[in-house]
Formats: structure tokens, C-alpha cells, sequence
């Protein structure tokens, strides 16, 4: 895709911006009818642009069934788990938006849009049913002390009986990792509600970028010897952060959640600026550079032209994220084939039978294994080895 009429460039920069191409490659708690509001989690919304525009408002209604989640909570698992892809499928078989094991579907399915079935592969039912799953857990710990949230999520990855056998989150790195990453990311998904926090890393960043100015552009490039330093456009955002010790994600739609969103009038040197074919579907990201000031950021633009300053004030212009250490980190890898490496599923263990309608029915019984390692095995695959070059832009 191009961005076109973008303008002329900056003056150190000695050239004139023409449109660019970067290129991409491309569980439940059983409950009927809708969610309730709740009190202290309505003021919690999803930040614009995060979610595709089909599923902010289911994901907005149920983040609201329990009070130990949140609309950007369950968002942050839902792409944890698939990258909001409906027909994701994993090897040992799990499904869906919200990757549920078959059997664990088959007992917690909700029928999150009323049309009289729960199809694991329509993403409506499997945002009732990744929000209802979360609620049956939160039940199933609801007596151990400490954040409620973070226990749920602890149930989520290692079982509700290793939540309750610590008296809190369970002391395995996987599941520690995996609570603080979803609290994380979950950060990126809420709209700010005060302005966003400059980054400590960005003059780094920027200071990297300036040096690569007028370096050819190359498809698939990081900078390596063998590719005589050349960068396309995430390549050049990952390399400029990762000279100041953050490591991004490869592909500029996942580099998109790498921290939370200031609005056009709070940007600020080192926020990395993105563009979209649909500015409905952040899945439809197709570039990023970073911001610079005044109107301006360096970006790698498109083959045959070189590293420069191009203005951001665009059509296609769909935001900007400020980068952070924990947001970076919380972010899920990528398999060869493009889809999401995802840290845990709902599958077993479960809880052994449906909670009433109610959120405030009794605790269903739950069983797990004593390490999230066997969880792991029977439900989720292998654990993810971190963002790596597997997709290009």
C-alpha cells in the first residue's frame, strides 16, 4: 500500500517524501444471556484502534462480567492467544479466537451473540467464552488473598489448585511471566485517561535512527553484515530499540502493542507512528517509523529509496504507540507460518462442571497439575521462545 501525497521531507533529510510500501505477511464459565455491567470496571475502555472494530463492543461488554477483569484484560488474551484471528488452530488442537481444547469447549461454550449455538470458530462466542472461563476461574480462587486479578490469571496458566496450594500466584516463572505479561500488554489496550508517560529510551532510539539516515531500504532487512546494513521499516523501529536494551517484535502490527497509545496532540520524539489500510483492523498495519517532532519521523519507506525524515500527517495514519520495557516484553512470539506462539489455552485442567448463570454462583471443582509445564503439555504446546524475525514487513 502507498502513502500518498506525504509531503516533502525535512530539510536534513535533503529529499522529497513520495509514498511509501512496507510490506507484511500478512477455558469458560458457563452463563446465559448477556453480561452485567460492573461498577468498577465500566470506566475501563478500550483504547481506539487496538481492537478490530467487529469485536470492541463484545469484548467491551463481557470485560465487564466479573470484577477481576476488564475489557483491555480479556483483549490482551485474546491476543495473547491468536492474534484476534478466528480460525487460528493449534497443533495439539486448540481453537478459535480464544483457543479452547475441544472437550473444555464443550463443557464451558457460551453463546456470546444469541443466534442458538456455541461454535468455538464464531469469534463472538468465543469472546463470551474467553470472558466466562475467566470468571469461573476467578471463582475457583476467590478465597485466596491477594490481587484477585492476577490469582485469576495465575488459574488461567497453571490451574486454579496450584493458585490455591500457594495461597497466590504459584512461584513458577512461566506462570509469573505470564500474569505481569497480560497485565502488561492489558495496559496497551486501555484507553489513556492522562497523558502518557514520556519513554526513557526514546532519544536512544531516535539518536540510532538518525545514524541509518540515507541507508537503501531492503525487504526483510535488520541491519545484518549479510545484508550490507540495510532495513525495511520494522527492522529499523526493532534495531533502534533494541540499541537502547528493548527488544520489539519483528512485524509493525505486533510492534503496535509494544506500550501504550498517545493521542496525535500528546506524540513525542521516539513514539513509534503507524498506518493501516483499515483504520477499523489494527490487523491491517502495513507500516512504522518513528516520530521525530514537528510533523516528521524516520522511517525506511519502500525499495529503491533510503532511510529519511517523511511527514506522518497522512490518510492512513492510525496512531502511536510509546514503547515500554514491560510492554515490549509482554508481547506474544510469532510460529513460521506467521501465527501467534501462544502462552497457555483453556483446556485442562478445568473446572469439573459449569457455574450457575450467576457470577456469584458457587465455585465449580477444578483440578491441575503442580507445575504449568504439564498444563503446558496437554493443552497449550510449547511455551514461546520470544518475538523473533519469523514474519517480515
Amino acid at each position: 500500500m502507498v502513502l500518498r501525497k506525504a509531503g516533502t521531507a525535512a530539510a536534513s533529510a535533503g529529499v522529497v517524501a513520495v509514498g511509501f510500501v512496507c510490506l507484511v505477511t500478512v477455558a469458560t464459565y458457563a452463563a446465559s444471556g448477556t453480561p452485567q455491567q460492573s461498577a468498577n470496571r465500566a470506566s475501563l475502555t478500550l483504547s481506539p484502534g487496538t481492537v478490530p472494530a467487529a469485536y470492541q463492543g463484545p469484548i467491551q461488554q463481557w470485560g465487564a462480567l466479573c470484577p477481576e477483569i476488564s475489557p483491555p484484560m480479556l483483549a490482551a488474551q485474546l491476543y495473547q492467544e491468536s492474534g484476534f484471528d478466528p480460525r487460528a488452530k493449534s497443533g495439539v488442537g486448540a481453537q478459535g479466537m480464544a483457543q479452547f481444547m475441544p472437550a473444555t469447549w464443550g463443557t464451558y461454550g457460551t453463546d456470546g451473540n444469541n443466534d442458538g449455538k456455541k461454535d468455538v470458530w464464531d469469534p463472538l462466542d468465543a469472546i463470551a467464552s474467553a470472558a466466562t472461563f475467566d470468571c469461573a476461574l476467578a471463582q475457583d480462587v476467590a478465597k485466596v488473598p491477594g490481587d484477585r486479578q492476577a490469582n485469576l490469571l495465575a488459574a488461567y496458566n497453571a490451574g486454579p489448585y496450584a493458585v490455591t496450594k500457594y495461597n497466590g500466584v504459584p512461584p513458577y516463572k512461566e506462570t509469573q511471566g505470564y500474569v505481569k505479561n497480560i497485565q502488561a500488554m492489558a495496559r496497551s489496550f486501555t484507553a489513556p485517561t492522562a497523558p502518557v508517560e514520556v519513554s526513557q529510551q526514546s532519544s536512544g532510539a531516535i539518536y540510532y535512527a538518525q545514524t541509518k539516515l540515507g541507508t537503501a531500504y531492503l525487504w526483510g532487512g535488520e541491519g545484518l553484515p549479510s545484508q550490507n546494513g540495510r532495513f525495511d521499516c520494522s527492522g529499523l523501529t526493532r534495531a533502534a530499540y533494541e540499541s537502547v536494551g528493548i527488544t520489539l517484535p519483528r512485524v509493525a502490527n505486533d510492534q503496535w502493542y509494544a506500550g501504550p497509545h498517545p493521542s496525535r496532540d500528546q506524540l513525542r520524539p521516539g513514539d513509534l507512528v503507524f498506518w493501516a489500510t483499515d483504520l477499523t483492523d489494527p490487523r491491517s498495519i502495513h507500516h512504522v517509523g518513528i516520530y521525530v517532532g514537528g510533523g516528521y519521523m524516520i522511517d525506511a519507506p519502500h525499495t529503491g529509496a533510503v532511510i529519511r525524515y517523511d511527514k506522518i500527517d497522512t490518510k492512513e495514519y492510525i496512531g502511536a504507540t510509546r514503547v515500554t520495557s514491560d510492554g515490549a516484553q509482554a508481547l506474544p512470539g510469532r510460529n513460521a507460518d506467521g501465527s501467534i506462539t501462544a502462552p497457555s489455552r483453556p483446556g485442562e485442567p478445568a473446572p469439573e462442571s459449569p457455574a450457575p448463570a450467576a457470577p456469584a454462583g458457587p465455585a465449580p471443582a477444578a483440578a491441575a497439575p503442580a507445575a504449568p509445564a504439564s498444563r503446558a503439555a496437554v493443552a497449550a504446546g510449547p511455551a514461546p521462545t520470544g518475538p523473533g524475525p519469523t514474519r517480515r514487513t
